[in-house]
């Protein structure tokens, strides 16, 4: 795979990381596994790069000695409530665990921060009182709800 991305994420796994990688790549579109390599010929994994939304990622299986961990997370921008929905659901769906203010780690431990894309703007907005709304809002949820946030934005009551 050829790219001009000069920092790739490489993600650590005990033993399963064409499997992450396989259903990471379901979950977003323009995402696909790029190439699998192998220590033998028995063919004991030992890495695979992949793209989620044409950014590329590296995975290997090195063993138990380092766990992922929320000190790194992915932050996917959601269109919609419904792909919002979509991605947080699947990643429950195949063992991960709710958090807090939009995280869900999924079952190899990798956190994501699921968020309406429209979450930079309102967070980043010159109006002191609209930031805090909606981080108010944002701290007082596990999902994201794009209708709460954007009645916090607009100072609307809940």
């Amino acid at each position: 795979m050829a790219t001009t991305q000069k920092v790739v994420t490489h993600l650590w796994f005990d033993d399963d990381a064409e499997a992450a990688a396989k259903f990471y790549t379901s979950l977003l579109p323009n995402s696909k596994i790029e190439s699998v390599t192998y220590f033998d010929r028995a063919k004991n994994l030992y890495g695979v790069v992949f793209t989620l939304s044409g950014q590329e990622y590296r995975a290997l299986n090195a063993g138990p000695t380092y766990k992922l961990s929320p000190a790194v997370s992915l932050w996917v921008k959601c269109d919609d409530q419904k792909e919002l929905d979509r991605i947080w659901n699947a990643i429950l769906e195949n063992g991960g665990k709710e958090q807090a203010c939009g995280w869900v780690q999924d079952k190899w431990g990798l956190s994501w921060q699921v968020h309406p894309a429209v979450l930079d703007a309102m967070i980043s907005d010159p109006d002191e009182e609209k930031r805090n709304r909606v981080l108010q809002a944002v701290w007082g949820m596990i999902k994201i709800d794009l209708a709460t946030l954007e009645k916090a934005y607009r100072g609307v009551a809940a």
